[in-house]
């Protein structure tokens, strides 16, 4: 079996809901330093940043909230070595608090992996997403816009009610977006070095969502296990939505589903969801709407050819596009 050696980048939220009281003692002593953020009754401390730890709260009248933004790149500690990664967090966040709050008083309520694909420029990162759009809806998920993409490409879904979300985008595109609006030169250095990416984001975005791959109580315990499965939990999420196989116009993707499946029952079913997903706009509805048991062996169909059943609109010029899993390899 290939192994997947891809670079994640492990992001966790903490948090943890105060009395009004506690609260304000904490938000009193840092006030000279925050920086409100407009609209959304949240403060942000970026007082230890450099050390991957970015502290928001959420002063909302009816719930006192302290969430922390950690950010494993930054902290400074390979999380190839989850104890020493939880000891050095630890002293992180008590030296932060005067020792009176620790990393187990939080709830671990979310966490990102993020990892980069370079498809090798621009008009490849937009192609992959053009024909990846063309999923559509995914059972368990459904599409979902974001403001910041509305002037670059992007594939989002949100998880109807696993609390797990789904981020495909082209990073040169956004950071161009974020350049236009803030007119910031640190973004200028990053862009030449984003293109070709497609950066990809799973996100576990609520406690349950954690809970389904540990069954630790303490959130120093949870912690190690995501880092120890990582890389499991990304491809969890990722081989759910996107589908093997290299992508080919539809005449083509027939013609080697023709050619190369020797079995008549289970060519005619292949060539039966080829032609139902742009028909549905989804792969999750034409999968629904053939009413077939054995979709999990249609689908093994097309990975055994290396033909993903997305096929590429006849209105784009790019006939054919790897498979995005060569990429992790």
């Amino acid at each position: 079996m290939e192994e997947y050696c891809m670079h994640l980048n492990r992001t966790f939220e903490l948090s943890m809901v105060l009395d009004t009281e506690k609260f304000q003692k904490v938000f009193t002593k840092v006030y000279n330093r925050i920086v409100w953020m407009e609209g959304n009754e949240e403060y942000i401390d970026q007082f230890m940043a450099s050390k991957g730890i970015t502290v928001v709260y959420c002063n909302n009248q009816y719930r006192k909230k302290i969430k922390l933004i950690v950010n494993s790149n930054i902290m400074g500690c390979e999380v190839s070595e989850p104890d020493r990664f939880i000891r050095k967090l630890d002293k992180r966040i008590g030296e932060y608090f005067g020792y009176k709050y620790q990393l187990d008083d939080f709830i671990l309520s979310g966490m990102i992996l993020t990892t980069d694909i370079d498809v090798g420029n621009r008009e490849n990162a937009v192609a992959y997403l053009k024909v990846l759009k063309r999923i559509g809806k995914v059972k368990g998920f459904s599409p979902v816009s974001y403001e910041c993409f509305d002037n670059c490409e992007d594939f989002c879904l949100d998880g109807n009610s696993n609390g797990i979300a789904f981020m495909f985008y082209d990073l040169e595109g956004i950071l161009k977006e974020q350049l236009r609006i803030t007119g910031n030169n640190h973004k200028k250095s990053m862009i030449k070095e984003s293109e070709g990416i497609l950066r990809t984001e799973v996100r576990l975005t609520k406690p349950k969502a954690i809970r389904a791959y540990t069954t630790m109580a303490e959130t120093s315990g949870q912690i190690v296990a995501l880092l120890k499965n990582d890389r499991d939990i990304f491809l969890d999420t990722f081989t759910r939505i996107i589908p093997f196989g290299n992508f080919y116009k539809k005449d083509k993707a027939e013609e080697i589903i023709r050619k190369r499946v020797e079995d008549s029952i289970l060519r005619r079913k292949m060539l039966r969801l080829i032609a139902l997903i742009p028909e549905k706009k989804s792969l999750y509805l034409a999968q629904k709407s053939m009413n077939c048991r054995d979709m999990e062996k249609v689908m093994d169909g097309f990975a055994k050819i290396n033909v993903s059943p997305i096929t590429i609109s006849k209105r784009h010029d790019v006939k054919w596009l790897e498979n995005i899993y060569e990429f992790l390899i």
